[in-house]
């Protein structure tokens, strides 16, 4: 009896651990993005949506706050467009631009969607695509020079011995600094520099065209103007990502997606950037 007690014993432990162990438990994978862990249908564990988190700071057209406190902006409605076809929500951080790199290698963002220049190099020297791993190109952009109207700078000659700004760690930075003769100091925005030639603190300053654009020459700025000959050659903007990051092959497909469909074209056309947003990406690839 006491022998068939212990291979009943035994039997039922051997069920026990197939139970436990067997082919029917669902397999689990890391997601690349948010390290949550999923199960062999896709469906997160801890029942959440995914959301992938996008740095950014103000800067009209790009992003920026409407009238409702509400951000809005091409490179807003393009992200959401395109991450909402891969199935994540957006959830935008904004970030102080010289700490874009910490930022993305600490995975305290995602990625870098805000209209980030990357066919040129950091003050450092060191090529931007050697720091990050950049998607197609889907806007032209140069950095110009902001001054007084009034203040008789029209050539690289004249800002010798001047003051100028720039947001530090952008590539308006570089630029600024590439004037002989000048004193130069970085700010945390680029709107920050355009209030320095505004109250006559800084003689000039170097910003994106695009932000130029939307408010040199209008309401407060009215008494600001841009220096079309000291203009940079064009650049390029492209979001960034992690090195070596899944996401950047995902977010171009989208990208070429969203330019056939006509999406791209309809923000550019919103947001006034018609004349310089890329559609076509087929000589990128």
């Amino acid at each position: 009896m006491k022998k068939l007690l212990a291979l009943l014993l035994a039997l039922s432990m051997v069920f026990c651990f197939a139970a436990c162990g067997g082919n029917d438990a669902p397999e689990t994978t890391t997601d690349p993005v948010n390290g949550e862990v999923t199960d062999d249908a896709g469906a997160e564990n801890n029942g959440e949506t995914k959301s992938i988190v996008v740095g950014y700071t103000i800067y009209e057209p790009m992003n920026y706050l409407d009238e409702n406190n509400e951000l809005i902006g091409f490179d807003t409605e393009l992200a959401k467009a395109v991450f909402g076809n891969l199935g994540y929500e957006v959830i935008f951080q904004e970030i102080e631009w010289s700490s874009k790199y910490t930022d993305l290698d600490s995975g305290t963002i995602d990625c870098v969607w805000n209209g980030f220049t990357c066919n040129t190099a950091d003050d450092d020297g060191v090529l931007r695509s050697e720091k990050v791993d950049f998607s197609y190109n889907y806007m032209e952009n140069r950095q110009v020079v902001v001054v007084k109207a009034d203040s008789g700078i029209a050539t690289a000659a004249d800002l010798n011995g001047k003051f100028g700004v720039a947001e530090s760690g952008s590539a308006g930075e570089a630029y600024a600094k590439g004037f002989e003769g000048t004193a130069f100091k970085g700010f945390i925005k680029q709107t920050e520099c355009l209030t320095e030639i505004k109250a006559g603190t800084a003689d000039f300053a170097v910003v994106d065209a695009q932000l130029a654009k939307s408010y040199v020459g209008k309401g407060d700025y009215a008494d600001l103007a841009i220096v079309d000959a000291l203009s940079s050659d064009v650049e390029y903007y492209a979001i960034g990502f992690k090195k070596g990051s899944d996401l950047t092959a995902q977010v171009n497909a989208q990208l070429e997606a969203l330019g056939a469909d006509g999406t791209i074209a309809t923000l550019a056309e919103k947001y006034g950037v018609a004349t310089t947003a890329i559609t076509d990406f087929s000589d990128q690839k």
